[in-house]
């Protein structure tokens, strides 16, 4: 049974942001916070590098289709704001299971990126031959 915060500890909980995160659980080591804080600036700069390669094969006339270019260019540019959504909710989940002291969430997202870069990869090689 988890114990009653202190008035000053529901101030201190309510003061931060996202409440719906931190008002559960425990305060986790720091160490982890910070590492899952990590997580989370990697994969926003995994989505920057996506948008900036949208844009750039946007800008840049290449040896491809036009079709296949604005393809490309709509595939990379989803996948750099999906990446910046996924990074905001796996950092909620993974923060919230460490409060929990429960299992963390598994990687399916992970899945979808991989497909993602593929077909990514597909295009460009296909837009060459």
């Amino acid at each position: 049974m988890a114990r009653r915060r202190t008035r000053t500890e529901r101030a201190r909980v309510s003061a931060r942001w996202p409440a719906t995160v931190y008002a559960e659980g425990d305060e986790p080591d720091y160490r982890f916070s910070f590492a899952n804080e990590r997580t989370f600036l990697a994969w926003i700069r995994t989505a920057i590098a996506l948008l900036a390669a949208g844009v750039a094969i946007d800008a840049v006339d290449l040896s491809m289709s036009g079709k296949a270019q604005h393809f490309l260019t709509v595939l990379l540019s989803l996948s750099g704001m999906l990446a910046a959504a996924a990074a905001w909710i796996r950092w909620a989940r993974a923060e919230g299971a460490m409060r929990r002291t429960a299992p963390l969430p598994a990687f399916g997202v992970g899945a979808i990126f991989a497909l993602l870069v593929l077909v990514a990869g597909v295009v460009v090689v296909g837009a060459q031959m």
